[in-house]
């Protein structure tokens, strides 16, 4: 049988040369290939584990510092407030004692007149209902001259000796009569100390 091209149909002892066997697989390549892949394998998993434990991690860090940073914030609303308080209190001492160092004198003023207005009326009673040749008033001049103005007509029977006590003293036919606006003073010292 022919066939075509010119080949012939029978086999040429050359067509059946055996074939060359496959070489055969380098073990030594094998096992770089497995360890290549293994490591690979290996470091992917590592990562992905490296990965999700960073994530935990990150995430527990949030937590503990939302839970210090709220903590942190309670504890210095506390002391703002507190020291608020102690500001305000300070602060309303302070305007009090200033209050009371402004109006001390205002009101010893204020008591000192009522109180020269009622020894005038008191003399003038004990004028009044005797005859009295002088009277005598101890206290200083500033206190004198207010009485003297108060008693009118009467202020002539007005004898002073200087004193340097805040209040009058005055001595009618063996009675004395006194002010108290020295206690007045020292109670207003005590309180503004």
């Amino acid at each position: 049988m022919d066939m075509p091209g010119g080949l012939s149909g029978a086999f040429d002892d050359d067509a059946l040369l055996p074939l060359p066997e496959p070489e055969a697989p380098d073990p030594e390549e094998i096992r770089a290939e497995a360890y290549a892949e293994g490591h690979r394998a290996g470091l992917e998993e590592a990562e992905a584990r490296f990965a999700t434990e960073r994530e935990e991690i990150a995430a527990a860090h949030r937590q503990e510092i939302e839970a210090l940073t709220a903590a942190h914030d309670a504890r210095s609303a506390g002391l703002i407030a507190g020291k608020i308080d102690e500001m305000a209190a300070a602060l309303a001492e302070a305007i009090s004692q200033q209050t009371a160092v402004i109006l001390a004198p205002l009101l010893t003023e204020a008591v000192a007149a009522k109180a020269v207005a009622d020894m005038a009326g008191l003399i003038r009673d004990a004028v009044q209902e005797g005859e009295v040749a002088s009277i005598l008033v101890r206290g200083p001049a500033s206190l004198f001259a207010v009485l003297e103005d108060r008693m009118g007509k009467d202020g002539a029977l007005l004898r002073h000796i200087e004193s340097p006590d805040l209040d009058l003293t005055v001595e009618i036919d063996g009675s004395v009569l006194v002010t108290r606006i020295s206690a007045w003073a020292a109670s207003v010292k005590k309180v503004l100390e």
